[in-house]
């Protein structure tokens, strides 16, 4: 009996071994935490698509949208970590626990891939009195919750995109919420607030047709889509760094080993001919990182929101 209980461990560990090895055997289900036709759910579908070549099985993706994406990955964080559920993890799973909005964090995760990035890009009018990100700064000093700017929500990314611009340069800004993106762009168009702070893509219309300039890229890098326009840490605001990003994960306790076959098939989809030209055609930044490069990039960002979101005292009571 001794012999037994010294053996089990060791033969459940080559057990487990050899299920990695064979992995994967059937259909993997990934959960998109959002509804259908957004970032979340094109991305997903795109870097699906590729997967499925190089694994050799189905991908069934599954909206499960709601409660600002933590629906869909209550979901998965509940299911079994044998590499056959996984989720498509937003930005919001490092804000949503600072919102009160639930207990779910990144934390809850194994990452093995990051995809892409949207950085929020500040856009005024034409007509503006500002043609640099530091004569905005200037005027906003000056005059105090004077410019009035728009974003896709009270709490959304690119809410906290303008706070962020206040926390780094001592300014005080009017946050005018929408539901969404486009339509606070239809007021900036429409000249009824004075500046947004959302995606490259949002703007890319206005800007094409000399309706709206950009001043800055809230981002880690250029984006593709305004390659000129330089990012706040170019211009000297290295603490100014919103984006909206997607990244691909499975529960926390899923195998080291299943983890490493998902991270390599990921790179391999992700950093595909296919899956760049997707996202160059919609305004994404192709912006791979491996499993540990997206691990300590959402322990940071958590660390970033737990610490920004207290401030702004919108945390639902």
């Amino acid at each position: 009996m001794k012999r037994f209980l010294i053996l089990a461990p060791a033969l459940a560990l080559i057990a487990g071994m050899a299920a990695a090895g064979q992995y994967p055997a059937r259909q993997i289900a990934i959960t998109v935490p959002a509804a259908p036709g957004g970032a979340s759910d094109m991305t997903t579908r795109i870097f699906t698509s590729q997967m499925e070549k190089i694994l050799n099985v189905p991908f069934l993706v599954a909206n499960r949208p709601g409660a600002s994406c933590s629906i869909g990955m209550e979901y998965v964080k509940n299911r079994a970590p044998d590499g056959y559920n996984l989720c498509y993890i937003p930005v919001e799973s490092v804000m949503i626990r600072s919102l009160g909005i639930t207990d779910i964090s990144s934390n809850d995760f194994a990452f093995f891939g990051r995809a892409m990035t949207i950085p929020a890009a500040l856009t005024v009018r034409k007509e503006a009195p500002w043609n640099t990100f530091d004569e905005f700064v200037a005027h906003a000093k000056a005059n105090p919750r004077a410019i009035r700017v728009g974003n896709s929500g009270t709490g959304s990314i690119w809410h906290i995109a303008a706070a962020a611009i206040e926390t780094a340069t001592g300014v005080s800004l009017t946050h005018v919420p929408f539901e969404g993106g486009a339509p606070a762009v239809a007021a900036l168009m429409g000249a009824n607030i004075d500046a947004v702070t959302v995606s490259p893509s949002e703007v890319q219309a206005g800007v094409d047709s000399g309706e709206f300039k950009v001043l800055a890229i809230l981002g880690e890098k250029r984006s593709g889509v305004v390659p000129e326009v330089k990012t706040a840490a170019e211009l000297g605001y290295d603490n100014i760094k919103v984006l909206g990003w997607g990244a691909f994960a499975a529960p926390r306790n899923t195998p080291p080993e299943i983890i490493a076959v998902l991270e390599k098939a990921a790179a391999q989809a992700i950093n595909s001919d296919e899956v760049k030209k997707f996202f160059k055609e919609r305004g994404f930044d192709h912006s791979y990182l491996d499993a540990a490069g997206m691990t300590a990039f959402a322990k940071e960002q958590l660390a970033f929101y737990d610490e920004m979101i207290p401030k702004l005292g919108i945390a639902q009571k």
